[in-house]
């Protein structure tokens, strides 16, 4: 059990753990030099601290180690007083994935270092007063006759809680990174790329985890030694986990996988769903869920607001975003009633548990693939599915080496009179995303001269983009969606068919049955 504050701690059963562990929180901030003793000048406010302890573990749920942060009470910050600008950026899961494909398919040296206390690295942007945090005193400081509590902190360096912390941290981070020779990519500002002579290494970065992929090991130790003459890592050799995702590279088939089966357990036993019966698919067969199907009386809402949907809904879109595009869709829809669910949608929700239950150690993998084409896009639309408004959900997967790093299903904004028309505006908005992955890998080095494939399954929404002549039956469609016939035409795009039963981007649109959804699952790259 995590305790809520240090005297919480004192009172553990591994009472011993806690302890080291905030010792070695506070002698971290001793040598970083993270805060000074001062008094706290009139008409200034200090903000809050307190410990924050948590068991960090590995993705298999097994305990990594124990953690106690101080932390400060950034809710009371003033903006304008305390801080001004926050954002800072953190990299897209799809560029997560597309090193980890690449380094499968290309059979590169894969390896992960974390920065310790990686926050208290940043300089403080701001006049910053906190209260001694809990289980410090004031000693020899304070004069005869002063009162001790007039006395305080003023941070030095940056801190978890306070609002500017990730902006700061990101800005040291970014200031090192350019000091060694790394490169930030325009596309994504949290992927860079390192380059000396015939070495390349890519680094997608998030906060304070970093991967770094390349097919010299020396080039990736020399970049880690530079990196530790500025900050304190945590060197993890071969990757083994990021951001929760535990990652099994075997070099002899050349085979990355991804997998979150610690995070699965953890959820359904949140829920209690760990001797639940097992389900096929995460959703029943034409099901469709409508909001006529919400709670309408005071007594139903009431009902329903015991009945944790929203908690659960937040963990598994996780879930679908990291390792699971099998789960992209069902939780897309169950998103839509997250406001006001009734029986029906949390019946949904615990559908999607039961599938969990029965594939939690599903693999999502890459592999080498000798395809030429640096990636492969699949794109699908259903006409009217959604009850409420006859509005059409567009879905879409972007696949290298066998697997896809990146996918969605969404719901689309307008009503579509025909399967062309969702078809083709499906398809125009899926090629934003193509692009994107265009520039990323332009950027990373490799040659975008070749047009990237988009795979449709309807051959007159392709036609509507190779040949528009006398579509009387799309002569309503906003232009903004014909940018894709400029891409097609310019041949950055090669827009061709592809059969219904050999789309993928189908299990992004409807919920299928068992040996359609299987099939489509396997060309995701997701195995048992």
């Amino acid at each position: 059990m995590e305790p809520k504050s240090l005297a919480d701690a004192l009172k553990q059963p591994d009472v011993d753990k806690w302890v080291a562990a905030a010792l070695a929180e506070i002698e971290a901030h001793l040598q970083n030099g993270t805060w000074e003793l001062a008094q706290l000048p009139p008409g200034k406010r200090a903000i809050g601290s307190r410990w924050v302890f948590k068991i960090k573990r590995k993705p298999d749920g097994a305990i990594d180690k124990y953690k106690g942060r101080v932390v400060a009470q950034g809710f009371s910050q003033v903006w304008g007083v305390h801080y001004n600008e926050v954002f800072a950026s953190t990299a897209r899961m799809a560029a997560m994935h597309t090193v980890i494909a690449i380094a499968a398919t290309e059979d590169l040296e894969l390896e992960s270092v974390d920065v310790s206390t990686a926050f208290l690295n940043g300089d403080i942007d701001a006049e910053i007063y906190m209260k001694i945090p809990e289980g410090l005193e004031v000693e020899g400081n304070p004069q005869p006759g002063e009162d001790p509590k007039h006395w305080v902190v003023r941070l030095l360096k940056g801190l978890y809680g306070i609002k500017q912390g990730p902006r700061i941290w990101a800005l040291k981070l970014h200031s090192v990174l350019t000091d060694i020779g790394v490169e930030r990519t325009d596309c994504d500002h949290s992927v860079h790329v390192y380059r000396r002579g015939d070495d390349r290494i890519v680094l997608p970065i998030h906060v304070d985890d970093l991967l770094l992929a390349s097919s010299s090991s020396t080039a990736i130790q020399k970049v880690k030694a530079e990196l530790a003459s500025h900050f304190k890592l945590h060197d993890q050799g071969p990757a083994t986990s990021i951001l929760g995702m535990k990652i099994e590279c075997n070099r002899t088939t050349r085979t990355i996988s991804l997998s979150q089966p610690g995070y699965i357990e953890s959820i359904l036993e949140t829920f209690g769903m760990t001797e639940s019966n097992p389900a096929a698919t995460p959703m029943e067969e034409n099901l469709k869920l409508s909001t006529k199907m919400s709670p309408s009386s005071p007594e139903e809402k009431a009902a329903m607001k015991t009945i944790p949907y929203r908690e659960l809904i937040g963990k598994l879109l996780y879930l679908a975003i990291a390792t699971r595009p099998d789960i992209a869709y069902t939780v897309s829809v169950l998103c839509r009633f997250i406001e006001n669910p009734g029986l029906s949608h949390w019946h949904a929700a615990k559908q999607v548990l039961r599938y969990l239950r029965s594939t939690t150690h599903m693999k999502h993998s890459y592999s080498h693939s000798p395809t030429p084409d640096l990636f492969t896009t699949y794109s699908d639309a259903d006409l009217s599915g959604n009850p409420d408004n006859s509005r059409s959900t567009g879905g879409f997967a972007v696949c290298i080496g066998g697997g896809a790093v990146q996918w969605g299903s969404r719901l689309q904004p307008h009503v579509s009179l025909s399967s062309t028309e969702s078809e083709y505006t499906t398809a125009s908005k899926v090629g934003c995303e193509i692009m994107w992955m265009q520039y990323l890998f332009e950027e990373l080095g490799y040659d975008i001269s070749r047009p990237s494939p988009l795979l449709v399954d309807n051959k007159s929404a392709i036609q509507v983009a190779k040949h528009p002549e006398h579509q009387s039956t799309m002569k309503h469609v906003h232009r903004a969606y014909h940018w894709i016939r400029d891409q097609v035409e310019q041949k950055e795009i090669a827009l061709s068919h592809v059969p219904g039963d050999k789309n993928p981007a189908d299990i992004f649109t409807k919920p299928l049955g068992r040996l359609k959804f299987c099939r489509f699952r396997t060309m995701l790259g997701l195995h048992l």
